[in-house]
């Protein structure tokens, strides 16, 4: 799987997957602020990324480009 992005307009929430992830995959959760956290496996990899209040974040731009949800 490419990198995909979603939007979540009713949560405004990005998600940022590096890989399609399975049921009960991420085993940790990095917050590395009030509006960005990481998703790791039991490795650590890193799975996603997601970006809470995501219009108040990200350029425009970024959100046409993300499959709505």
């Amino acid at each position: 799987m490419e990198m995909k992005i979603t939007f979540d307009k009713e949560a405004d929430a990005v998600y940022i997957y590096f890989k399609d992830i399975s049921l009960g995959e991420v085993k940790n959760t990095i917050s590395l602020n009030e509006s960005v956290n990481i998703d790791l496996d039991e490795n650590g990899k890193t799975l996603g990324i997601e970006i809470l209040d995501a219009s108040k974040n990200l350029p425009l731009d970024a959100l046409k480009s993300a499959v709505m949800i």
